[in-house]
């Protein structure tokens, strides 16, 4: 009887490493989900997931909540520091003790208010009532440089973290008002105080006011800010630049300098300021807002600052003579690439070379598109329009971003009465369904809730969303970017998230959903060309031929390894 071994022993072997191969070239999705699970977990694949469905199934320990519980009770309708604020009808609502601050001046409010508001107090400084009807008309206004979502020197996360969506944190650069203690919720958080969000806050102010705006540059890079729109002079009485442009009337604000600017606004309207220090770079880094000039009303305190959600809490007199409600709305597109620069060092040096040198804006392409700082679906939490049958409502709109938005308005038809801040004659109002707006271009909206079958369709939750298909995506998915919606108080739940009759939420409040992997399919793939299942034709007749070989392998590791007669 003779038994070969060794030629037994090779034949194993060869018929182990053309099993592994075979394992190999199989396509990964043909393999049992548990499967794929376990081999993430043994080999630390920890990227794995599953390949992206349409809606993919999301565990309820893996979303985020819908709407966070009103701990602070900032919804609520109050009174602080003497100023009468509305409710907030939105999920998230900003912070009553600043719009307070912002209404009086902070150097009119107590401590407590301000340490509540987290201002400095000097942020906002009203002073004397020059015409005599009641109301300050000395406004000085100190705005910082923020940097949001950038990179550190000790961790390896964003820092001071500010998310558009779930799981979406773009490197990004803000005006904001100047502010007392901690950039971050807490000591233990890495999270943005309220106060520090995209986008860089509307700042209003009363016709004739003396208004001063001070930039404190706390940044590493110089900038300055320059009035689009708004009437002022190209020069102070003392000779010194007054209209923010380096090239031509100054020099850039360096780091650790200020520079004040003042105005006497005489016309009224919706206007804009921005950064004019490398605008193809820091415009769309997030330095340009909404400057708006209210008309002249007796005892008219103006809310000097609005920051976040858009919906003003304390309306102008002017404001309410014509309208129930009224919000800011300001459009945004960020490109992926230019955010990312400053994630990438923390040297100035580096980021400057990355921004001025290597980033090239004519072949930006742009991934977020945000509402008030905010892409789908955290628009619903604080972007929604919210109203009531019978109301006429006045929306005031930006285009911060550097491509067009057409706005549509289902179930609602919205009156033009102002481009660029400029009012037009009844006769020459257009009412529209869909508002083009072109880059920097603003636009007064009025809103009538109207239930004619013109100018309303009656109640519910409609949508309201950018009709160019790429303002509807965040990072390449959808629905996303600046979708929103108007929501009439009927349909809209307690804690202040609508209610809807389509799809479920939970797929979106997920940062799974929208981060997008390199190979485009939202899913990580371990080994490469096995992005989707369904195998090329070169792979399938290799996997014939192994196939055939193992077969004969194993058939004659069976016949010859058996004892002969």
């Amino acid at each position: 009887m003779q038994f070969n071994r060794m030629s037994r022993l090779h034949r194993i072997l060869l018929l182990l490493i053309l099993a592994v191969t075979f394992a190999v070239l199989l396509p990964w999705q043909w393999y049992p989900r548990d499967w794929r699970v376990w081999y993430a977990d043994t080999f630390g694949a920890s990227g794995f997931q599953e390949q992206a469905a349409t809606i993919p199934a999301i565990s309820d320990d893996s979303s985020e909540e819908a709407c966070p519980p009103d701990i602070k009770g900032w919804r609520k309708p109050q009174t602080i520091a003497g100023v009468e604020l509305s409710a907030s009808p939105n999920c998230l609502a900003d912070n009553p003790h600043a719009v307070a601050a912002f209404v009086k001046g902070t150097n009119n409010v107590g401590h407590m208010t301000l340490m509540d508001a987290r201002l400095s107090p000097d942020a906002v400084v009203k002073g004397r009532d020059l015409d005599g009807d009641g109301d300050p008309d000395e406004i000085h206004i100190r705005l910082e440089v923020f940097e949001l979502n950038g990179g550190s020197p000790d961790l390896d996360v964003p820092v001071t973290q500010y998310s558009i969506a779930p799981g979406i944190t773009p490197g990004i650069w803000v005006f904001a008002p100047k502010s007392a203690g901690m950039s971050t919720e807490n000591f233990e958080s890495l999270v943005a105080q309220p106060g520090l969000r995209l986008p860089s806050p509307a700042i209003r102010v009363e016709q004739g006011d003396k208004v001063i705006v001070t930039l404190e540059n706390t940044h590493y890079m110089p900038h300055t800010i320059h009035f689009h729109g708004v009437d002022h002079p190209f020069l102070k009485e003392n000779g010194e630049g007054n209209d923010g442009v380096p090239v031509t009337s100054e020099k850039p604000v360096m780091p650790g300098k200020q520079r004040s600017y003042e105005m006497q606004p005489r016309q009224t309207g919706t206007m804009f300021y921005h950064c004019h220090v490398e605008v193809q770079a820091h415009i769309l880094m997030g330095l340009n807002g909404l400057f708006i000039i209210e008309e002249n009303r007796p005892n008219n305190w103006v809310q000097t600052f609005n920051i976040g959600d858009g919906f003003v809490r304390h309306s102008s007199v002017g404001v309410k003579e014509k309208y129930d409600r009224e919000y800011d709305l300001h459009y945004q597109d960020l490109d992926k690439e230019l955010g990312e620069t400053i994630q990438k060092s923390n040297d100035p040096r580096i980021i400057t070379q990355l921004i001025n040198r290597e980033y090239d804006i004519s072949q930006a392409d742009f991934e977020y598109y945000t509402l008030n700082g905010r892409s789908f679906p955290y628009t619903a939490r604080d972007s929604l329009i919210v109203t009531a049958p019978g109301e006429t409502v006045k929306l005031r709109v930006v285009n911060g971003g550097s491509e067009g938005v057409a706005i549509h308005t289902h179930g609602h038809k919205v009156t033009i009465t102002h481009y660029d801040g400029v009012e037009h004659p009844k006769p020459a109002q257009i009412i529209r369904d869909v508002v083009w707006i072109a880059s920097a271009q603003r636009v007064d909206l009025e809103l009538s809730t109207e239930d004619d079958g013109l100018h309303s369709y009656g109640e519910g939750v409609w949508l309201m969303h950018d009709h160019q298909e790429q303002g509807v995506t965040t990072n390449g998915f959808g629905p996303g970017g600046n979708v929103t919606a108007i929501v009439y108080e009927r349909y809209l739940q307690d804690d202040g998230w609508p209610m809807t009759f389509g799809m479920g939420w939970k797929s979106f409040l997920t940062p799974g959903f929208y981060q997008r992997q390199e190979d485009g399919s939202g899913a990580t793939t371990l080994l490469p060309g096995v992005e989707d299942g369904s195998p090329s034709g070169m792979r399938i007749a290799m996997l014939a031929a192994l196939a055939g070989i193992f077969a004969g392998l194993l058939r004659s590791l069976f016949l010859k390894g058996r004892p002969r007669d």
